[in-house]
């Protein structure tokens, strides 16, 4: 009896240890700073989704009223942003009425490149808030912003909220705030607000797009991306803002190259739509390195390696990763999985499909018909003028015409805002995660429940 009394007591002793030691770690996974309210419901993070304000509308599959010539505006012309407008000098149905920049330079110099085209000079703005004088003018009808991240979304609400079109370079947001900022007034103003991501348009990726969509790789059910691309050695040169965000921010600090075109495959909110996301993160080595190095500070937050995976409402799952630090080839690991194939880019580009061969790629020959006949047909159409003019191989001339078809012809654009915030999402939706000792997040959904009413991803004709 004595010492049955006894065992129960040591029982009853290492429960309520027990039980304390799981409370203390629960206090520690259940520190949650986001950008938005947020609480823990089930084991996950769930972040609030603000109610639609009255008159508010969905835009899912918006369309606006035709544009014979759109007059265009560029706000940022470092390299990205003259490259832009260096492709735009070959792009029909367009004006280039305006650059903004920090630097006057800069702005002269794009005056340069499209007078040496023999177009009309354009008007240059130079402040840090001369966009706002931009935005107002009533002659522009896009706004095409391709400055540091930071600045992404005020620029993007200015240009809406003064009746233009914005197109925003990756990522288009950086919190989640952010991301409904860009919802809410695009829905408010009717007016675009698309994700200038380049390599939705890469021809691997579109016609593996194609192969899906015509059923050849059967139900694809994982699929992954990546941005591995080693820029830490080069932070001294340019892009200096980046290696600060990186030091200051931990998770995937730039998702988009690898997680648009593989949320394109699964017809995220156009018949499925993200569900949570579990990240997780290495120590960072070289990011402190560069930090050391270019800053003098020994502190990085954002590892050197993060792996981020979600789950879809259907239950598909899809990887997203992020390094830029290692010495590694270039990889945005494009990758698919289905019931009947495989695709795969990086680093040997192949196909298996059932029926030709399930064990290994297929031949160079049929590799390379099949790349021939499921490329899109509007693509054949202008791919050589796209290798031509450039732009990552063609691609970015590819996305820059396809804005401008759809905006001409008054159609819906191949990237509306709610891909815009999806794909951006994933930067603090990580980093919430990784702080709460890798807890599922919920992904908002930025359609508020709309994610079901498009059946598909399609481009508009």
């Amino acid at each position: 009896m004595i010492n049955q009394l006894i065992i129960n007591m040591k029982r009853t002793f290492y429960a309520v240890i027990a039980l304390a030691l799981s409370l203390t770690a629960c206090q520690k996974t259940t520190k949650i700073e986001a950008s938005i309210p947020a609480k823990i419901v089930d084991g996950a993070v769930v972040l609030e989704t603000p109610a639609r304000e009255p008159g508010q509308e969905s835009a899912l599959a918006m369309a606006c009223d035709p544009i014979d010539t759109v007059r265009i505006a560029f706000v940022g012309v470092g390299g990205r942003g003259t490259a832009a407008v260096q492709r735009y000098t070959y792009i029909d149905g367009v004006k280039i009425v305006a650059f903004c920049d920090l630097d006057s330079a800069k702005t002269t110099h794009c005056n340069e490149i499209i007078t040496g085209r023999g177009l009309p000079k354009a008007s240059e703005y130079v402040g840090e808030e001369a966009y706002k004088d931009l935005c107002a003018r009533n002659d522009i009808d896009l706004v095409y912003i391709a400055t540091d991240w930071l600045d992404h979304v005020p620029i993007a609400l200015c240009a809406m909220n003064n009746g233009k079109h914005a197109a925003i370079e990756v990522p288009a947001a950086m919190t989640i705030k952010e991301c409904w900022d860009l919802v809410n007034t695009c829905e408010k103003t009717r007016k675009h607000c698309t994700i200038l991501e380049n390599c939705c348009y890469d021809f691997f990726e579109m016609a593996a797009l194609n192969m899906a969509q015509h059923g050849l790789f059967g139900e694809v059910y994982h699929v992954e991306g990546a941005y591995i691309h080693f820029l830490s050695d080069g932070w001294d040169r340019s892009e200096t803002w980046r290696l600060d965000y990186n030091m200051a921010n931990r998770g995937d600090n730039y998702p988009t190259h690898g997680f648009g075109p593989i949320c394109q495959l699964l017809d995220i909110h156009r018949g499925d739509k993200l569900d949570y996301l579990v990240a997780m993160d290495t120590p960072s080595y070289n990011g402190k390195a560069a930090a050391k190095k270019f800053r003098g500070v020994d502190e990085c937050l954002d590892g050197d390696h993060t792996i981020s995976l979600i789950r879809t409402e259907k239950g598909k799952v899809m990887e997203v990763q992020h390094n830029v630090y290692a010495y590694r080839p270039y990889s945005r690991m494009y990758q698919l999985t289905g019931t009947e194939g495989f695709a795969n880019k990086y680093g040997q580009p192949g196909i298996s499909v059932k029926g030709i061969n399930g064990h290994s790629y297929v031949s160079q020959e049929q590799f390379d018909s099949l790349m021939v006949a499921y490329t899109p047909d509007f693509v054949k159409e202008i791919q050589d003028k796209a290798k031509e003019v450039g732009g990552h191989g063609g691609m970015d001339y590819i996305m820059d015409y396809r804005l401008i078809y759809c905006l001409r012809k008054g159609l819906p654009l191949d990237e509306d805002v709610y891909d815009a915030a999806e794909w951006s999402s994933v930067q603090e939706l990580s980093r919430i995660s990784l702080e709460n000792n890798s807890m599922p997040v919920k992904v908002p959904d930025f359609t508020r429940g709309d994610w079901n009413k498009v059946k598909g991803f399609s481009y508009a004709f």
